[in-house]
């Protein structure tokens, strides 16, 4: 049997280069200036918003 619908080499590029992974989008924590994603927990300080939400002992014990 032979393919009678084959698809081009753009149309197959076209659709493959939907499929490349984003960057994530990276903002400097306003305390320790380290790079976070945007509306999350600081990872390195625990602050949230200019609030302390975890404290470092908890995430130290924790990991």
């Amino acid at each position: 049997m032979s393919r009678s619908r084959r698809h081009s080499h753009m149309r197959v590029a076209r659709r493959r280069a939907l499929q490349k992974a984003a960057v994530p989008h990276l903002v400097p924590c306003p305390k320790c200036k380290t790079p976070r994603l945007p509306h999350r927990l600081c990872p390195t300080c625990g602050t949230y918003a200019g609030r302390q939400v975890v404290r470092q002992e908890e995430r130290k014990r924790a990991s």
